[in-house]
């Protein structure tokens, strides 16, 4: 994605530093300086393939197969990831620094929580077809603790710094700015999956209604930047070219809100402690998953029809490829599970028919995506600076 919108203002001792860290480190591992914390959006859009792949209501004979082929290149594509950024942390301080500085690009340190995220719930989906069941759950374990931690911290952080650090002004809106609160909602999403791993009573009811807090929490932030991202297209025109796909991003929140209700009413009869409380709030959660996830569903196709739209008025203005292509992956993968979900829970086959046609647009869009960006690790321009 774009890591390059508008750039804060260095201060003198601020200039100084970067000079003499960049004197010192700029010529170690020179391909790293601009690799910055959206490319974990990459990792994302493989993962939610195999996860969404993998519970569609529609079964071909090979699709399990290639659904864990998909988790894997996720999951290799996820450890090349950490250590370059590792690296890019090591040798390129200054630009690190100057990243979580940069309103256009520190929103994206919400992707690294999401690809720890998707892909340790892959795991669970498929890769325990691979691994078997106790190794899957303990990486799911880790990447999900580390995930969540780190959406949690990005989902205060990075709104902090946008208010006492960054300068921004109204015009400047954009979908991106999703990125760090909609990482608790995967992790709401995601955590249902480790349920039925943990002890019955007071540890699975915490963990269902933990994420049940992670579901609000993001909802609600969601809900206060839609207007600012929305008044933005209204009363400043469309996205620069290379930006508009980051419009499929709002689906992102709609589509993994629909995924979490649904998933989490699956597990509540297990997961609330006593038969009291199980038959009290179990069909009272069931039910919400379908009050809750038909609008939004509704609100997500009309979105969709909007920025593919844009999409389409963009690719006529001549945008080329940036890896902003990714934005187009894993948001519709979202509405995918989220679709699969109420087909699951309405037994409504229309959805099942969504379902199934959204994952062929996710498939398309990995394809260009993907092919895209090998293209430009090849040539070296998308490790370029940024001009």
């Amino acid at each position: 994605m774009a890591t390059t919108l508008v750039h804060p203002a260095p201060t003198t001792s601020g200039t100084g530093a970067a000079r003499a860290t960049t004197g010192t480190t700029a010529h170690k591992a020179p391909s790293l300086r601009h690799l910055g914390p959206n490319w974990y959006a990459s990792v994302m859009g493989t993962a939610i393939i195999a996860n969404a792949g993998a519970t569609l209501p529609y079964q071909l004979p090979g699709q399990r197969v290639a659904c864990q082929i998909f988790w894997v290149l996720a999951a290799t594509a996820l450890a090349v990831l950490l250590t370059a950024r590792a690296g890019h942390w090591l040798h390129h301080r200054d630009q690190a620094r100057a990243h979580l500085l940069d309103p256009a690009v520190a929103p994206f340190y919400g992707c690294l929580s999401m690809a720890l995220l998707a892909v340790g719930g892959g795991a669970l989906i498929v890769g325990k077809d691979l691994i078997g069941v106790p190794a899957a759950v303990a990486v799911d374990t880790v990447l999900f603790t580390a995930g969540t931690a780190i959406g949690l911290l990005a989902a205060v952080a990075v709104p902090y710094l946008m208010v006492v650090r960054h300068k921004v002004e109204a015009h400047q809106a954009t979908p991106v700015w999703l990125l760090p609160v909609v990482a608790p909602m995967v992790s709401a999403a995601l955590g249902p999956l480790l349920i039925p791993h943990l002890p019955a009573g007071q540890a699975r009811e915490a963990m269902l209604l933990g994420c049940y807090a992670m579901f609000g929490l993001s909802l609600l932030a969601t809900l206060l930047l839609l207007p600012l991202i929305f008044g933005r297209l209204i009363f400043h025109g469309p996205l620069p070219l290379v930006l508009t796909p980051t419009l499929f991003l709002v689906l992102g929140p709609l589509g993994q809100s629909t995924t979490a209700v649904n998933s989490l009413a699956d597990m509540a009869p297990q997961s609330l402690a006593g038969q009291s409380m199980a038959g009290r709030y179990s069909g009272a959660l069931s039910a919400f998953a379908v009050v809750y996830g038909v609008p939004v569903m509704g609100f997500a196709l009309l979105w969709l029809a909007l920025a593919a739209a844009m999409l389409l008025r963009a690719a006529r203005g001549g945008m080329g490829f940036a890896m902003t292509w990714w934005a187009l992956t894993f948001p519709v993968g979202t509405c995918v599970t989220g679709a699969a979900g109420l087909a699951r829970h309405t037994g409504l086959a229309a959805f099942s028919w969504l379902a199934a046609a959204l994952f062929l647009a996710l498939l398309t869009a990995w394809l260009l995506a993907a092919a895209n960006t090998l293209r430009g690790l090849r040539t070296g321009r998308l490790l370029a600076a940024p001009r």
